[in-house]
């Protein structure tokens, strides 16, 4: 990095739509140093001023400023034209290490604003297009995509819960479980891709207090604080497989989905015929205090933290789509779901107990999933007949941020499954 790339950044991020978006009401500096030395730009309502020399340790940001600190080669992996896994924006480095930030946790505007500047760096290091990139899967108008959606209700944790979901196709039973915080719009490419739906009742549901399953109205649920436990988080797919009338489906869930896939593996083998763990372990192995970020209520805040862990190559707009959904979700739900993701889901020692002759074990996760490809491979090691394959070029979000991507990996294993 030199003056000339950095110039050439401050000009892409004058013109450029995302970051003037998301800088709109800031106004103060941004400073950038690499090995101690580097550049402050003033930023007034958006607008990046000149550069100039700039001296520190990347700790003394306040209020309105912010403040990158890392070392030569960190930067080097982070302006790479294809970074590597940790190193998709800042606050993947920082969580790798090798970098620091000031604020640690910047709000969700300022987030998005100061990692788009990461990106036009990275452009302006590699003389490459920053332009965003729409695009996607389109039908003509009028066209009637094939899901219907509807509700049921569900005795959950001792309360009716209407629960949404929608479905597509015939054969095995396919029933598709979001992350934490979103909801079934992130499976919304399995309902119309037919080397899915030709073979399987597709179904994707939103859990309770997500997308347009309500809480349940017995309660004042807006009283206390909302936890998902392993014990609803199990009967949900259980009851819904049992009132739909499917006989043994298959399970696909990620991340929080993940972990409870293994959970119905290890203890509803009779109920499903296999299982298929996105970005899942035996147990979440976060340091203490790691979490304490994810007990923010706010929505966009964690969308924005998600990006850190979605793959560079994947399509800009799925991207960005995946982060929407993110972005809408119900304030608390995402801590409330962690509960259980990071906690009181702990398989722990219990991998051998897994009979996966009864309900086979599919562990797949993402290359750009940094912090989970440990706690995969360890299942994959301890659930004897499991499989496990990291995903190139994927993230931790693979159904929303690249199906195609992910297609490469997961088709083989339902033909395979719907074959026996």
């Amino acid at each position: 990095m030199n003056d000339g790339v950095v110039a050439k950044a401050i000009a892409f991020a004058n013109a450029d739509g995302e970051f003037q978006y998301n800088a709109r009401w800031w106004t103060g500096s941004m400073t950038v140093l690499v090995d101690g030395v580097g550049w402050r730009m003033d930023v007034s309502r958006g607008k990046v001023g000149a550069a100039s020399p700039a001296k520190g340790d990347g700790l003394s940001g306040s209020g309105d400023d912010f403040q990158v600190s890392a070392s030569s080669e960190t930067w080097g992996h982070l302006l790479a034209a294809v970074p590597p896994s940790g190193f998709v924006d800042y606050i993947a480095a920082a969580a790798v290490g090798g970098l620091v930030l000031s604020p640690a946790h910047p709000d969700a505007e300022r987030h998005l604003a100061t990692r788009r500047f990461c990106e036009l760096l990275r452009a302006a290091v590699n003389g490459t297009d920053p332009a965003p990139k729409p695009g996607g899967y389109t039908r003509p108008h009028g066209t009637f995509d094939k899901a219907v959606g509807r509700y049921v209700h569900l005795n959950i944790g001792g309360y009716d819960n209407r629960v949404y979901f929608e479905e597509a196709g015939q054969g095995i039973g396919l029933l598709c479980q979001h992350t934490a915080g979103a909801d079934g719009r992130q499976f919304r490419h399995f309902l119309e891709d037919e080397r899915i739906t030709s073979k399987y009742r597709v179904i994707v549901y939103d859990m309770p207090f997500h997308g347009k399953s309500l809480p349940p109205v017995e309660k004042a649920w807006w009283a206390e604080r909302y936890t998902l436990t392993p014990e609803n988080a199990m009967a949900l797919p259980v009851q819904l497989a049992q009132v739909l009338g499917l006989d043994r489906p298959v399970f696909i869930g990620s991340s929080v989905g993940g972990m409870l896939a293994l959970d119905l593996a290890r203890f509803h083998p009779d109920e499903f015929r296999a299982v298929l763990a996105l970005e899942g372990g035996l147990h979440a192995d976060i340091p203490e205090g790691a979490l304490e970020d994810s007990q923010d209520i706010d929505p966009a805040k964690h969308a924005a933290t998600m990006m850190m862990i979605m793959s560079p190559t994947a399509p800009e707009s799925s991207r960005q789509e995946t982060r929407l959904h993110y972005s809408q979700g119900a304030p608390g739900a995402f801590p409330g779901d962690i509960d259980y993701y990071a906690v009181t889901h702990d398989l722990r020692g219990q991998g051998h107990l897994i009979d996966t002759r009864k309900c086979a074990v599919h562990l797949l996760t993402g290359e750009y999933d940094f912090p989970t490809i440990p706690w995969t491979e360890l299942a994959g090691r301890e659930i004897p007949g499991s499989t496990m394959q990291i995903m190139k070029g994927l993230g931790h979000f693979p159904m929303s941020e690249d199906h195609e991507g992910l297609m490469k990996y997961v088709l083989p294993l339902l033909d395979g499954i719907a074959a026996k």
